[in-house]
């Protein structure tokens, strides 16, 4: 009898820590559905060992096709909001301007995952934020926990079954689920091509893993290039705190971020913020490619003034890099050039005033196959102007103060 009762406890337990050579979902077939024309399958999935779970346990994630099938077809991966589970965050898809950027394009796939079931375990993604003192104990750190193993193998998995496209792979998510986009996005540039946070509930869970100041990134840690990076969030939304930092990290560290901000406090109705704020969909984030370089601006003269942290009662709209635009023209292994130019009044209708020119330090990253090794020279031209420069420690190269106008002009660069 014990013999039995053995085998039945392994059979049980096997699938929860997926200890099968193959980690397998399992499709739960009673929730097939259709929502807005297109097919949503549920899926229920142990656990695999080596993401670190404690004690087994088993999470439900929902996959819904494009409205027609097709391969290499791109992913919209979402992470809920505190408010809602796997399931709420679907049905919210039903309802334009219910969490709106839960809503994937229809020839997109989109993956949404859950944190809700195991809060004890996965709650607030695996990150933190400033209002919880437990969270912040368990959670900081460099080392990614093992829910945001769980939400990257699933990536992967599904990236796997549907023939998805591996370079045009999305992260989203709001409130919570845009601090998951943050901290889980961000370390993950080798798997996510750009990412977008609606009112990302807090800065932490970032700042910890990409070892934001006043940490700094271990000589044995490799950061891959991250993705582009949307945020739009509020001054008046306590979430919001700590933005002035999040900012000035990016632009330290010569990361793409495109921010935009405005009186909303912690909305998710896309028509009622752009109210406030008209260039939240303004960048073509779901066209960003994995697979191609990409540059990234910093000390631009056009970006507004942050109302963090001494004005958060500012009833102004404002932006970082919103007007900015680039085009890869060639990326090989002697020579990589890039088109710049600023967006013009006739490409964007917005209440802002776009400049006709503005300058900004221009760093590339991403590329496939022009290399620098650290502190290589090399010479660049752009337009009329030209000069030398210097990759610094990691490789990277920038240059300095470029005079952008809405031209297009091609920076290029050889060593």
């Amino acid at each position: 009898m014990r013999t039995v009762c053995l085998v039945l406890s392994l059979l049980v337990a096997s699938p929860l820590y997926g200890e099968d050579a193959v980690w397998v979902p399992a499709k739960d077939m009673s929730k097939d559905a259709v929502l807005n024309d297109r097919a949503v399958e549920t899926f229920d999935a142990g656990l695999r060992p080596e993401w670190g779970y404690a004690v087994p346990q088993q999470d439900t994630f929902v996959v819904m096709h494009p409205k027609q099938d097709y391969p290499q077809a791109p992913l919209y991966v979402v992470l809920h909001s505190a408010g809602h589970d796997v399931l709420s965050c679907v049905d919210c898809c039903r309802t334009v301007g219910n969490h709106d950027i839960y809503r994937s394009p229809d020839d997109h796939y989109a993956l949404y995952l859950d944190c809700r079931k195991h809060q004890a375990q996965d709650w607030w993604w695996g990150g933190m934020h400033a209002k919880d003192k437990g969270l912040i104990k368990r959670n900081s750190g460099g080392d990614p926990t093992p829910v945001e193993k769980r939400v990257i193998d699933t990536v992967k998995w599904a990236i796997q079954k549907y023939n998805i496209d591996p370079n045009r792979v999305y992260l989203s998510g709001n409130s919570m689920g845009g601090s998951g986009t943050l901290g889980i996005g961000m370390r993950h540039g080798d798997v996510f091509a750009a990412i977008k946070a609606n009112v990302p509930a807090g800065i932490e869970h970032v700042s910890q893993r990409m070892y934001f100041p006043p940490q700094s990134v271990p000589d044995n840690i490799s950061l891959p290039d991250p993705p582009i990076v949307i945020d739009y969030s509020a001054p008046n939304d306590g979430w919001s705190e700590g933005h002035e930092r999040f900012v000035k990290s990016m632009q330290d560290r010569k990361y793409a971020f495109f921010f935009y901000w405005g009186p909303f406090g912690h909305a998710n109705n896309s028509a009622e913020i752009m109210k406030m704020n008209d260039l939240i969909d303004s960048l073509d984030w779901l066209n960003v490619k994995k697979n191609e370089a990409y540059v990234v601006f910093t000390n631009a003269t056009c970006n507004s003034p942050l109302p963090w942290p001494d004005d958060l009662k500012s009833t102004m709209a404002g932006q970082v890099n919103a007007f900015f635009r680039w085009k890869n023209i060639s990326d090989a292994s002697e020579e990589i050039g890039m088109s710049l130019c600023l967006v013009t009044a006739t490409d964007l209708q917005t209440q802002f005033d776009i400049p006709q020119e503005a300058s900004a330090d221009v760093t590339f990253r991403r590329m496939q196959n022009f290399q620098l090794k650290p502190h290589e020279t090399f010479h660049w031209t752009f337009g009329g102007t030209k000069g030398d420069g210097q990759a610094d420690p990691q490789g990277l190269m920038t240059i300095p103060s470029l005079k952008i106008t809405s031209v297009p002009t091609i920076l290029s660069v050889v060593k």
